[in-house]
């Protein structure tokens, strides 16, 4: 699943193309995608209108026109964005916006799992992320405090805490698995009990994970792409994840891989010690 940095890549890439554009026309071949809202009024939203801004919310692409009306987009599973001239439908071509320069933005998807919602006004787009997702792992209210105070008392996981979008927005399993790895700390860890030292070094591992992330333009281990068609390089610089067997690239020791929040996870057993269970 495309996560922030992901996103993120899709964003810096698209707003260039797309900032200061008009959408010509907006067809959505697919009703699941806008699903409960009706094809029709999505493209009649979008249709004619200028593009201001494209942003992003964890793992949301929000594209904002004019009139304070925005497009939000959420690529689940596989989901992908592609800018394109050439006229040609990709296969899974769900949407398709053609822009007055020409090209096309052209969400495809193969399991039909990414979505769509327009939003009228700004109060209903904050309204719309308040309810969903938590702070923003690269902005300025990501502290270590704060993390401190999202962590108290939390007996899960750490790393189904980092999954959770209502508390971390944009962290997946791939990012979740780097960061416990830098940090030292293992996934089954209860998250409220971390210690003040740990809870620093994490939430500078995520934030660090994150940029790197950004920096490699994401992870194309699945179906996630740029928006040229482009792979990402983030999974050659992977320390932990899917390296199972592998050498840890600190001590040596073989990764694991074990379950975590339902997850595939993987783990070095010697950098990050499995929590001991406490007798009753």
């Amino acid at each position: 699943m495309p996560e922030l940095p992901e996103v993120e890549t899709i964003r810096r890439q698209l707003a260039p193309a797309l900032e200061g554009r008009r959408i010509d026309s907006v067809e959505v071949r697919d009703p699941r995608w806008s699903d409960p809202a009706p094809p029709e009024a999505v493209e009649d939203a979008g249709r004619g209108r200028l593009i201001e801004h494209v942003g992003r919310r964890g793992k949301y692409l929000i594209v904002s026109l004019e009139d304070d009306v925005h497009l939000v987009m959420h690529l689940r599973m596989t989901g992908n964005l592609l800018l394109s001239d050439d006229g040609i439908d990709p296969p899974h071509l769900r949407v398709a916006v053609t822009l007055d320069s020409g090209e096309r933005l052209l969400f495809v998807d193969v399991r039909r799992f990414g979505t769509g919602d327009v939003l009228l006004g700004s109060d209903a787009l904050a309204e719309y992320f308040d309810s969903r997702l938590g702070v923003e792992p690269l902005g300025a209210d990501f502290t270590a405090e704060a993390l401190r105070a999202l962590v108290r008392g939390r007996k899960q996981p750490v790393k189904a805490f980092l999954l959770n979008q209502e508390r971390v927005a944009g962290v997946g399993n791939i990012y979740a698995d780097e960061a416990l790895f830098r940090a030292r700390i293992h996934p089954l860890r209860p998250a409220g009990t971390l210690k003040r030292d740990q809870i620093e070094a994490l939430r500078a591992a995520v934030v660090e994970a994150l940029e790197l992330g950004i920096d490699s333009k994401g992870a194309s281990i699945d179906d996630y792409r740029q928006v040229d068609g482009a792979r990402g390089s983030f999974q050659d610089r992977f320390l932990v994840h899917t390296r199972a067997g592998e050498p840890c690239p600190r001590c040596g020791t073989p990764i694991e891989k074990l379950r975590a929040a339902g997850r595939g996870t993987y783990v070095c057993p010697n950098c990050q010690r499995r929590p001991r269970r406490r007798r009753r």
